[in-house]
């Protein structure tokens, strides 16, 4: 099982040895922008680091949105980090469901995001990640979790869990990992978070573990019954420790 965190994307590597992570997760750009990805010489040359390397796209991106001026850039910057992702030998791409608004057909969401994988080529996985909040979210909830899946039968998407976001989503930690993979098969990363706020709130705000509102023995239980690779989105300060106390109880 091994174990990291996302790290600053100017030098993962150096990042990865100042707090012990054999696991590397970082963006290739403003992670708030549209514009296409960039990738720095020290992030592209990780392949005989001995790292496993995943990237995280764009929080903008939103495929699902019925909004042309928002889905069809958003389509383009994530075939844009795909292709930037595979080129630096990452092994998957994480993407998060997007939302609807309010008074959306989610069905139209789940539609759109069958649209990118029928014109869309994946060289390495995309990863779907659930999200905290949103009503209309395409993928806070195991339902629309499921639905999401049903629209994407017969394309290879990967699954990335975050026990803060499933928290506070209010999808409770005791056995997601076996509701996750009845819907999907799989579970590719875990996000293993500790999270400021109280379950079900919809609030994304991580702690380090054991600083926050999670039972850390709910992690740890996370963690073994997923088998993945772990990645610990945590304050910067504490990702050692967080590593550290993964290590230990694993």
């Amino acid at each position: 099982m091994r174990i990291g965190a996302h790290v600053d994307q100017e030098d993962p590597a150096a990042a990865a040895a100042a707090i012990d992570a054999e696991v590397v997760q970082f963006f290739l750009g403003d992670p708030q922008g549209y514009k296409a990805p960039q990738v720095p010489e020290t992030a592209a040359d990780l392949a005989g680091s001995g790292l496993d390397v995943y990237v995280h796209a764009p929080y903008v991106i939103n495929v699902a949105s019925r909004n042309n001026r928002i889905r069809i850039p958003s389509r383009k910057l994530l075939a844009q980090h795909l292709q930037a992702a595979a080129d630096i030998g990452a092994k998957g791409l994480i993407v998060h469901g997007g939302h609807m608004n309010k008074s959306d057909d989610p069905q139209d969401g789940f539609d759109n995001w069958r649209k990118v994988f029928e014109r869309m080529d994946c060289p390495i996985p995309v990863l779907i990640e659930n999200t905290a909040g949103g009503d209309n979210a395409m993928a806070r909830k195991l339902d629309r979790i499921a639905r999401l899946w049903e629209a994407l039968d017969g394309f290879d998407v990967g699954f990335c869990l975050d026990t803060c976001h499933a928290h506070a989503g209010g999808e409770e930690l005791l056995g997601v990992v076996e509701r996750v993979k009845a819907i999907t098969g799989r579970i590719d990363l875990i996000h293993c978070n500790d999270s400021r706020d109280a379950f079900g709130s919809g609030a994304d705000r991580h702690a380090n573990l054991g600083a926050g509102q999670i039972d850390p023995e709910a992690l740890l239980a996370v963690c073994r019954a997923a088998g993945a690779p772990i990645v610990v989105e945590t304050p910067g300060a504490g990702q050692a420790e967080d590593i550290a106390f993964l290590r230990k109880n694993l």
